[in-house]
């Protein structure tokens, strides 16, 4: 841990403890993890929300849809179900959570799943619906799967370095499991590769070459854990109500906003760009909007009559069904879609074919 006072470190204690004996029993095989037969890629975190797990899950999907019979099995935080469940693209996010409906609804051909028990969920998947690679969403804490490829995501502007464990930090798991990772990516890094309004690789390759010293030296990184760096990627707004948008607010310069996740501050500055921002919302990470909530928004946006109401992706999610909004917001609220990009691209396409690589059997 690192410098307290002696209440903080108190307060820290058991929880470290509990961490640090529950690692040492999967490092000495007291406690057990299962191995695959198929690719098992696993991408995660060790902070609380902010990295970017579901647009990097997304960003894989879209690499590997079409190549194989691919399926995204998330725990599924905050839904009323129980037990395992296939999404659909008409479930409501109360079955399954917000990032797995946003992602069948993005990808409906892919197989979406949730279940608290991954290793049931791999066994479901594969022998009942015939998937033959796996992307377990938020699962680096997750040690009863041994996957074939252990992504680690870490924030570009809110390193692990210096941070402490829960309540005090962000930390959910001890720093040093990073060396668990077989790759790490820096995400919402600076579009290195971006350069005179185009993009030069030969640039970007330089750059993130230097960014790795500095990067690997930090994370106390071995020499065989890869290490790439990805940025943030946005569209344009989208009406989260198509069937009754009211197509003059597309063409708004002035926004009233409104964000339900970990760390608003890229949507903020990607919204500061393109428009005028007049008031803005933020309520706690995968906030189900209450009546209550809904007036707020309701109220900010007839302060601004002529502004758009717009919100994240993930947060559009939890509105789709919701039964307070009137038509007058549905007509007027728009979300920006996000996505991540590994760069340079040769690094794209390195982490990829890494990525995918058959499990290695067991020696006897």
């Amino acid at each position: 841990m690192s410098q307290l006072g002696l209440a903080s470190k108190t307060l820290l204690f058991p929880y470290w403890l509990t961490l640090v004996i529950r690692n040492k029993l999967y490092d000495k095989g007291i406690l057990k993890g299962e191995r695959f037969s198929i690719p098992v890629i696993s991408l995660g975190n060790i902070t609380v929300g902010g990295t970017g797990k579901t647009p990097h899950t997304e960003m894989v999907v879209r690499e590997l849809r079409g190549k194989c019979r691919l399926a995204v099995i998330s725990r599924g935080y905050k839904r009323k179900s129980k037990g395992f469940h296939v999404v659909k693209v008409t479930d409501d996010f109360t079955l399954c959570g917000d990032e797995p409906l946003q992602i069948k609804k993005k990808f409906p051909e892919i197989i979406v799943a949730v279940c608290k028990d991954r290793n049931y969920a791999i066994h479901k998947v594969v022998e009942e619906m015939g998937a033959n690679l796996v992307i377990l969403d938020d699962a680096y804490q997750y040690r009863k799967v041994i996957p074939s490829f252990n992504v680690l995501l870490v924030n570009y502007n809110k390193t692990i370095a210096g941070d402490n464990l829960l309540p005090i930090g962000h930390l959910r798991d001890l720093p040093s499991q990073v060396k668990r990772a077989d790759a790490v990516i820096i995400t919402k890094s600076p579009n290195f590769s971006f350069f005179d309004g185009n993009i030069d690789d030969e640039k970007g390759l330089e750059i993130t070459t230097e960014q790795e010293k500095v990067w690997r030296k930090s994370l106390k990184l071995r020499e065989d854990q890869r290490l790439y760096f990805s940025t943030a990627l946005y569209d344009a707004a989208q009406p989260v109500f198509t069937d009754i948008c009211n197509v003059r607010y597309i063409y708004s310069k002035f926004a009233v906003a409104f964000t339900g996740i970990a760390d608003d501050t890229l949507f903020r500055s990607q919204l500061g760009s393109t428009h005028k921002i007049e008031e803005i919302l933020k309520f706690k990470d995968h906030k189900n909007f209450s009546r209550s909530n809904i007036r707020s928004i309701e109220a900010m946006a007839q302060r601004q009559k002529e502004a758009a109401v717009i919100t994240t992706e993930k947060d559009s999610m939890r509105l789709k069904n919701n039964k307070y909004l009137s038509d007058q917001l549905k007509e007027r609220l728009f979300y920006l879609p996000i996505g991540s990009k590994i760069i340079p691209t040769v690094k794209k396409e390195e982490f990829l074919a890494v990525a995918v690589t058959p499990p290695q059997k067991e020696e006897k």
